[in-house]
């Protein structure tokens, strides 16, 4: 990094500057408030992780700026209503870091990853959280949401002993729902189908897997596959809505070769 590129504190004090002024001169900007652009808050977060998943570094920069542009934003709307200040979202936050890396600013000692994530679920908890499972958004999407409660169990203890008794559990969830299609109603259906995408969450953290992630590329991979039949069609002269699932199973074989 060459030293035209090093951030300043004037470059940042600037950054906020715009932003203020926006916020007094742009009819729209004057308008908003925490709940009026909280969607977009978490459209920006995704828009990060879409940037990072197609490793396009140029749209990362961009994106991550967005981003930053929506936490200066809220920290002065709540600024003006004189609840915190933005100095206060960075104090709050250093404050939190220095607190829960004491192996790093403090005498603590670790013996690798997993010991500083049993720390770290400690120190939350010293922060005045009542229960591991705090913390955890209800927003999150539901399989990062169960790998993460998962994942904060297992750091207590609480979870199986072995892979396969994780895996078990997941063929015992299976024959569950195989029953509830026969006999149960639709609501206990609904009930053994989660516990079922419970279970494989589970066991997914046994072999180092990421559910959402590893979702997120099997949908990405079954949109390339669908477009491939679509495209293959087309240059044929026919339609998918009036072709069989013979000629389009034929071409998803096709596509799975290639993609």
């Amino acid at each position: 990094m060459t030293e035209d590129k090093i951030m300043t504190a004037e470059d940042f004090i600037k950054f906020v500057e715009i932003t203020k002024r926006l916020r007094k001169e742009c009819p729209w900007d004057r308008e908003q408030n925490h709940s009026s652009i909280r969607h977009s808050l978490i459209e920006e977060a995704y828009e990060v992780v879409e940037a990072i998943e197609t490793n396009n570094m140029d749209e990362l920069c961009r994106e991550l700026g967005d981003l930053l542009l929506h936490v200066v934003f809220h920290a002065n709307i709540a600024e003006e209503k004189k609840e915190f200040t933005l100095r206060q979202v960075i104090g709050n936050i250093s404050q939190k870091l220095i607190f829960r890396h004491p192996h790093i600013f403090g005498n603590v000692k670790v013996d690798g990853t997993d010991h500083i994530k049993r720390n770290w679920e400690k120190l939350k908890m010293e922060e005045g959280r009542e229960s591991l499972m705090d913390g955890v958004p209800k927003e999150l999407p539901a399989l990062l949401r169960a790998h993460r409660l998962t994942e904060k169990a297992s750091q207590v203890g609480f979870d199986w002993k072995k892979k396969d008794d994780a895996w078990n559990k997941v063929e015992e969830e299976i024959k569950e729902v195989h029953q509830a299609i026969e006999s149960g109603t639709q609501e206990n259906i609904d009930a053994e189908f989660g516990d079922l995408l419970f279970a494989l969450v589970n066991y997914s953290r046994f072999i180092q897997v990421n559910p959402e992630n590893a979702l997120r590329q099997a949908i990405e991979k079954f949109i390339g596959r669908f477009r491939y039949i679509e495209r293959r069609l087309k240059e044929t002269g026919k339609d998918i809505h009036s072709s069989s699932l013979e000629e389009m199973d034929s071409l998803w074989n096709e596509a799975k070769k290639r993609l």
